[in-house]
């Protein structure tokens, strides 16, 4: 795992007001290492910086939690040992981390039930951290088998098997976790309720894009499959990150693909700039917001990569136009929302991508609404 991206991207609100934040997309990936002073005893290293962006994003999903902007009874039980309480985020934030769970979570809901009468169907999550999206479907699972994987650094799958196998609720889910072998690198619980399957590799996305890849334990490739990536793909190089899809691509006929990352409409204006001045000095570089820049720019990217209908929205497009007015006043009631430049500004830097191969997906022409 060692040489993955490492440090948090910017929060884009910082761009604005110089202060620390975690920005809409909790946890993400970057590359390069952390600063270091003369007086430091110990500098991280990458892996150790990549595997802390994650705290970020328990606390963002938890203060999403607390403030009744989602429902997620897992939330609570991750953080890092030993931590404060979750600070609460600002109401910016907290709308972000809304919109983009919400958003995700009607795609995949889409995908589950146009797959439904089939009786299989798998989902593959990259750089997936400590999400608790696989256990919220579990719970919810009634039709139809759902083979759920996840993928990230071994450190961060262990220490998730050992959340999942301490917390009684947790196990009441996945009831039966276990490593495939002494590697400790997958782990798996095959025996869930409804036939349904949870898999955990503890693996560098990287090998997928290299020409000896091995295939992953219990990936089926004869079921109808999403893939999502969020903020992952992002920290790539632009051919690794395709070729990580294109292993995916080549294995399964029935796929379909959901990308959440930053884009930048342009860099020469003054945001951009800023965002580009910030990655620099923190050695990040996210290729795609260099290369994939719009909307349409990632549509085209999801074409050329053989997908047969595409799709790109802005976050603030999301907000706009998939969340109902009932919603929407919920939301708007539970802090208010003042900074409404700022969120326009920031949710239109932020893009959820769609498209599909040899499924027909019709919920996802024009996106949930």
């Amino acid at each position: 795992m060692s040489g993955m991206p490492a440090p948090s991207i910017p929060n884009l609100l910082t761009l604005r007001h110089s202060r620390g934040g975690s920005g809409i997309r909790a946890r993400t990936r970057g590359r390069g290492g952390a600063s270091s002073s003369a007086t430091a005893q110990h500098t991280p290293s990458d892996d150790e910086v990549i595997q802390g962006t994650d705290t970020d994003a328990a606390e963002c999903r938890r203060s999403a939690v607390e403030l009744d902007y989602l429902e997620d009874p897992y939330a609570q039980f991750f953080k890092a040992p030993g931590s404060r309480p979750a600070r609460r985020k600002e109401p910016l934030i907290n709308r972000g981390t809304y919109v983009r769970t919400t958003a995700l979570d009607m795609l995949i809901e889409v995908f589950l039930s146009s797959t439904a009468e089939g009786g299989e169907r798998q989902i593959v999550s990259l750089g997936a951290g400590t999400d608790t999206r696989p256990f919220r479907l579990f719970e919810g699972q009634k039709q139809g088998k759902l083979i759920y994987h996840e993928v990230d650094f071994p450190n961060v799958t262990k220490q998730k098997y050992r959340t999942v196998e301490s917390t009684p609720k947790i196990r009441a889910v996945i009831p039966n976790p276990g490593f495939v072998d002494e590697t400790e690198k997958t782990w798996r619980d095959e025996a869930l309720p409804n036939a349904n399957q949870y898999w955990c590799h503890g693996l560098d996305l990287r090998d997928l894009s290299k020409p000896d890849a091995t295939s992953l334990l219990g990936l089926r490739t004869d079921v109808p499959t999403l893939l999502i990536s969020e903020c992952c793909l992002c920290y790539l190089s632009v051919e690794q990150a395709s070729k990580v899809v294109e292993y995916f691509k080549t294995r399964i006929d029935r796929l379909s693909l959901v990308i959440y990352e930053p884009i930048i409409l342009s860099l020469d204006d003054p945001f951009g700039k800023k965002l580009r001045d910030n990655l620099k000095s923190r050695g990040i570089q996210m290729p795609t917001v260099e290369t994939f820049k719009t909307t349409s720019e990632q549509e085209k990217r999801l074409k050329d990569a053989g997908f047969e209908s595409c799709h790109s929205v802005s976050v603030r497009k999301i907000w706009e136009d998939w969340i109902s007015p009932d919603e929407k006043e919920r939301v708007d009631s539970l802090e208010g929302l003042d900074e409404l430049e700022e969120w326009n500004i920031v949710g239109d830097r932020y893009s959820i991508s769609w498209g599909w191969k040899g499924i027909d997906l019709k919920g996802w022409r024009l996106g949930p609404v």
